[in-house]
C-alpha cells in the first residue's frame, strides 16, 4: 500500500485498538478475542515500524513502555493532593457530618457521595486539548514524581478523550488482586523477593524506571476526582464523576449518592464483610459533600479538605511467637527465610508460616528469635509479619544471623548487584539441582505423574539424576531396587516420563526454569517462534519485539542459551525424543468461525472424558479464552459433575450453560 492508505490505515487500527481498550478495560464488555486483538496490535506495530515518524504519544503502542529513564522528573502540582482526614467509627462520621452541617450553617440532610476506597498509589493526569499530557504521583501533596511513560502502559487510561477538554483528573493506580496473585507466582518461580501486598507492587511497578516492566504488570486505574483553578463543568461531585464516564475515565461503579450521614453509615457497614468480594483491595470508604458549592464554602484545614473524610476498615491481625526461621535454598540459588510460627487463626485459616522474603526485612523489624509478632494477611492472600510487639520481650528473644554460607553445598553466599536476596551461585549446589528439577516435572511445567517432590529428592540422593535430562535415562532394573518402588510404580512413572517427551513447546520453557520466563511468558515465547531452535538463535531485540517480553527477560534467555551446559541438556532432551515445538496454533491460523471464537469461558465441577487442561487447550486453540471465575464477562460455561457456586452464579446472571456432552459436540462440529 502507498503513504497515504499505510497513513489511513493505522488511524484506522488505533482507532480500533483503543475502541477495544475502552471496551474492555473501562466497560468490562470486551467484543474481540484476544488473538484478535493481537493481530491488530502487530500490525500497527509493523506499520510504525515502518513508518516511524509517524508513530504519535498517544498511539496504543506506546502502552508497551518506551525507554527506560535515568531518573523521575519533579512535577509541582497546581492544586495540593491532599490527605484526608480519617473516620474510624459511626460516632466519628457523625461528628464529621457535625461539623459540615455548621459550617454550611443548615440543620437540613446534607447529600453525600460515597466511594470505595482504593488501596493503591494516588495520581494526578492532565489533559489538554483531550489529549494525555502528564501524570504525577501525590508525592508530599505538594511535588510528585513525573510518571508519564509508566501511566501509558495502563490500558484503562485514555490517551484521547472523547472531548477536547483541558482538565486535570485524580486517582488510584491499584493492582487486582488476580494480577497481583499472578506476579508473585511468576516472582516465586524466579526466586524473586515478593510483594507484600497489591498496593506495594502496583507503587514499585509506577515507580520503575523502565516502563516495559510497569506494563508486564496489568495495573488499573480509577479516578475520582476532576480539578481546576476556574469552574468545573459540573455543578456536583457526582455530576463531575459522570462527566468523567462520558469522556472514557473509569470510575468506580459502586459509588452511591446519600441523603444523610446515617445512609452513609448504613452503606459503610454493608460493605465492611463484603470487600473480599471485589477484584481488588479497599482499604476503606471515602465519603464526600457533593455540592461543589458547598464544598467551596467548607474550605480546607492546612492538611485537608473540610468537606472529605476517609472512612478506614479496621485490618484483621493476630499476635503470635516467632518459634524459628527456616532457609531454603531455590532453584536459582535464592536464600529465602521463612517464619515458623506458633499456629494462630487469621482471616478464616489458620497460619503458621510467614514469608520474611530477605534478610533487609528481618532488619527493618528488629526481629528476635522468640519475639512476640504482629501478623497479617497481606491483601488476604500471604501471611506476614507487619511488627514486633518489643513490650512483650522477656529477655529470653535472641537476635538472628543469616547464615553465611549454602545450608545445602557450604559454598559462601553472595548478594549480586542490585539484588536483595543473598545467593548461592554454585550451579552443582544439590538444592538448587533438586529444585529444578522438581520445578521440570510439577504440574504446570512438564507435568509427570508419579513423580513429585519426595520421588525426585530419592532419585536425587541415590544419584540417579543430575539434571532434567537424566529422567529420561532413568533404567527400569536400577528403579526398582530403590525403598517403595515397586513394579507398578515404576512402571507407571516410567509411562508418564514418555508421555512428557509429547508435551507443547510451551511446558518444555516454562520447565526448564529460565529466569524471569513464567509460565505465560513461555506461552507467549513457543506460540510466537514456534521451535525451541528458532528461540534458541532469536537476540534480544528479536525477543523484545515480541509483546509483553521486555529486555530483562529477553536478556535473561539469550544468556541462558549461551550456556554451553544448556546446549548438553537441550542436546540430549532431542536425542531422547522431547518434542522441541509448539504445538497450539499460530496467531493467524486460530479459527475465527467456532462456536468458541471470541468467548470468554468458565470451566466448572468434574469433566469426566477429558481433563481440566485439555478442554481449555480445546478452547483456546478454537480461538476461546478460558477465565477463572464467573462474571459479566462471561459468555459461556462448561459445568461438569458436581458444579458449585460458578454454575450458581451462571444461572443468576443468565450466562448460556453447557454439560461435557456438548461441549464436545461444539468441539467437533
Amino acid at each position: 500500500m502507498d503513504r497515504t492508505e499505510t497513513i489511513a490505515r493505522i488511524e484506522q487500527l488505533r482507532a480500533t485498538i483503543e475502541r477495544h481498550n475502552y471496551l474492555y478495560y473501562v466497560k468490562d464488555e470486551p467484543s474481540i478475542a484476544d488473538y484478535e486483538y493481537d493481530k491488530l496490535m502487530q500490525e500497527l506495530i509493523r506499520l510504525e515500524g515502518e513508518f516511524q515518524e509517524l508513530v504519535t504519544a498517544e498511539s496504543p503502542t506506546q502502552r508497551v513502555g518506551g525507554t527506560p529513564l535515568a531518573s523521575f522528573d519533579k512535577v509541582e502540582h497546581r492544586i495540593p493532593m491532599l490527605s484526608l482526614s480519617n473516620a474510624f467509627n459511626a460516632q466519628d462520621l457523625r461528628e464529621f457530618d457535625r461539623r459540615v452541617q455548621q459550617g454550611i450553617g443548615t440543620e437540613e440532610l446534607i447529600r453525600y457521595v460515597c466511594e470505595l476506597k482504593i488501596d493503591g498509589l494516588a495520581v494526578s493526569l492532565r489533559y489538554e486539548n483531550g489529549r494525555f499530557l502528564q501524570g504525577a504521583t501525590r508525592g508530599d501533596g505538594r511535588t510528585g514524581e513525573d510518571i508519564t511513560q509508566n501511566l501509558r502502559t495502563i490500558r484503562s487510561l485514555p490517551l484521547v478523550l472523547k472531548q477536547p477538554l483541558s482538565i486535570e483528573v485524580r486517582g488510584e493506580a491499584y493492582m487486582p488482586r488476580r494480577a497481583f496473585e499472578r506476579l508473585n507466582h511468576e516472582r516465586a518461580e524466579r526466586e524473586e523477593a515478593l510483594f507484600a501486598n497489591p498496593r506495594n507492587a502496583a507503587a514499585g511497578s509506577l515507580r520503575q524506571l523502565d516502563p516495559k516492566i510497569a506494563a508486564e504488570r496489568s495495573l488499573d486505574l480509577f479516578l475520582y476526582s476532576m480539578v481546576g483553578d476556574e469552574g468545573l463543568p459540573a455543578a456536583s461531585h457526582s455530576g463531575a464523576l459522570a462527566l468523567m464516564e462520558e469522556l472514557g475515565f473509569k470510575v468506580n461503579p459502586e459509588r452511591r449518592v446519600f441523603d444523610g450521614i446515617e445512609a452513609v453509615i448504613s452503606f459503610i457497614e454493608g460493605w465492611t464483610d463484603r470487600r473480599s468480594e471485589l477484584a481488588y483491595d479497599i482499604d476503606g470508604m471515602v465519603v464526600k459533600v457533593d455540592s461543589f458549592a458547598y464544598q467551596d464554602e467548607l474550605g480546607f484545614t492546612a492538611k485537608s479538605p473540610r468537606w472529605a473524610i476517609a472512612y478506614k476498615f479496621p485490618a484483621e491481625e493476630a499476635v503470635t511467637v516467632l518459634r524459628d526461621i527456616e532457609i531454603t535454598v531455590g532453584r536459582t540459588g535464592a536464600i529465602t527465610p521463612t517464619a515458623l510460627l506458633n499456629p494462630v487463626s487469621l482471616a478464616g485459616t489458620t497460619v503458621e508460616r510467614a514469608s520474611l522474603h530477605n534478610e533487609d526485612i528481618i532488619r527493618e523489624k528488629g526481629i528476635m528469635l522468640g519475639d512476640h509478632v504482629i501478623v497479617k494477611k497481606a491483601g488476604d492472600i500471604i501471611p506476614q509479619i507487619v511488627g514486633v510487639k518489643t513490650e512483650m520481650r522477656d529477655g529470653s528473644e535472641q537476635p538472628y544471623q543469616m547464615p553465611t554460607h549454602c545450608p545445602e553445598c557450604n559454598s559462601e553466599l553472595v548478594r549480586l548487584e542490585e539484588e536483595v536476596a543473598l545467593r548461592c551461585i554454585n550451579p552443582q549446589c544439590p538444592a538448587q539441582i533438586r529444585e529444578g528439577i522438581i520445578h521440570f516435572v510439577s504440574r504446570n511445567a512438564m507435568n509427570i505423574d508419579g513423580v513429585g517432590e519426595k520421588v525426585v529428592k530419592q532419585l536425587h540422593e541415590h544419584e540417579l539424576i543430575h539434571s532434567v535430562a537424566d529422567l529420561y535415562d532413568l533404567e527400569r532394573d536400577k528403579l526398582l531396587q530403590l525403598e517403595r518402588m515397586g513394579e507398578k510404580s515404576v512402571d507407571n512413572m516410567l509411562a508418564a516420563i514418555e508421555k512428557s517427551k509429547e508435551n507443547s513447546l510451551e511446558r518444555l520453557l516454562f520447565g526448564l526454569g529460565i529466569r524471569f520466563v513464567g509460565e505465560k511468558a513461555g506461552s507467549i515465547l513457543a506460540r510466537h517462534f514456534g521451535t525451541m531452535d528458532r528461540l534458541r538463535e532469536a537476540t534480544e531485540e528479536e525477543l523484545t519485539g515480541v509483546h509483553e517480553i521486555g529486555t530483562k527477560m529477553a536478556g535473561s534467555i539469550v544468556k541462558y542459551f549461551a550456556k554451553p551446559e544448556v546446549t548438553g541438556t537441550i542436546e540430549r532432551l532431542q536425542a531422547a525424543g522431547v518434542n522441541m515445538d509448539y504445538k497450539g496454533l499460530r496467531i493467524d491460523d486460530i479459527p475465527t468461525d467456532s462456536p468458541f471464537s471470541g468467548k470468554t469461558i468458565v470451566l466448572t465441577g468434574t469433566l469426566e472424558q477429558i481433563t481440566r487442561k485439555e478442554a481449555q487447550q480445546m478452547i483456546e486453540t478454537r480461538g476461546g479464552k478460558v477465565a477463572g471465575s464467573v462474571s459479566k464477562k462471561t459468555d459461556l460455561v462448561v459445568a461438569g459433575e458436581a458444579a458449585g457456586s460458578k454454575l450458581v452464579k451462571a444461572n443468576e446472571l443468565g450466562i448460556q450453560v453447557i454439560n461435557e456432552e456438548t461441549f464436545l459436540e461444539w468441539v467437533r462440529a
